[in-house]
């Protein structure tokens, strides 16, 4: 390869980098600790419901 090959990262990757760069105002924004709780409360209630019947 020529020095001139190496002109600003990989191509193939710039749109994804462009896109989840890109913040939309109107998304619904969760807090990670949210997401394993309800994961965590979902996986007690099944447990108790195969319990319960």
């Amino acid at each position: 390869m020529s020095s001139g090959d190496n002109s600003g990262g990989l191509m193939s990757s710039a749109g994804l980098v462009r896109y989840f760069d890109a913040e939309d105002q109107n998304a619904i924004r969760l807090d990670p600790k949210t997401i394993v709780a309800f994961g965590v409360a979902f996986g007690i209630m099944i447990i108790v419901l195969r319990i319960a019947l």
